[in-house]
């Protein structure tokens, strides 16, 4: 290898260059440092009928619908300790889509205190307040 540039260097400025490419990242300000929720606007919160037809009842037409599906999904989450930040927050995003009020996550998470714990509880009702606020805000 001719080239006197420390491999680690070179390959953290082939990331920035590469992070141009998605407009996500256009936020992305280096004295900030770096924040993972920007990751989580690559996925787009599904429709309601893509939801269903993947997730729903749509083949099973005696199953559970995808709401109930996406809370279920919300209470395991939580279940394994609320760790999971980017997942509750799509989690809490995609069941809104799917029908879920902010009172049925909310009863859901608050469920969760008697099988995962009220510290697992309060740390995913704060995620998925935080959704629930940004949505808020956009209106």
């Amino acid at each position: 290898m001719s080239d006197d540039k420390n491999p680690f260097a070179a390959m953290m400025a082939q990331m920035q260059e590469m992070t141009k490419a998605f407009p996500q990242m256009a936020a992305f300000d280096p004295a900030k440092g770096f924040d993972p929720k920007m990751f989580e606007t690559l996925w787009p919160t599904m429709p309601k009928d893509v939801m269903e037809t993947w997730f729903g009842n749509a083949i099973n037409k005696d199953g559970l619908d995808a709401r109930t599906r996406l809370l279920l999904t919300l209470a395991g989450l939580t279940m394994q300790g609320a760790q999971a930040d980017a997942a509750i927050r799509q989690t809490v995003r995609h069941a809104r889509e799917a029908g879920a009020t902010d009172q049925q996550i909310s009863e859901t998470l608050g469920l969760m205190a008697m099988f995962a714990g009220v510290p697992a509880m309060t740390r995913a009702m704060g995620l998925a307040k935080e959704v629930m606020d940004d949505d808020e805000d956009k209106t």
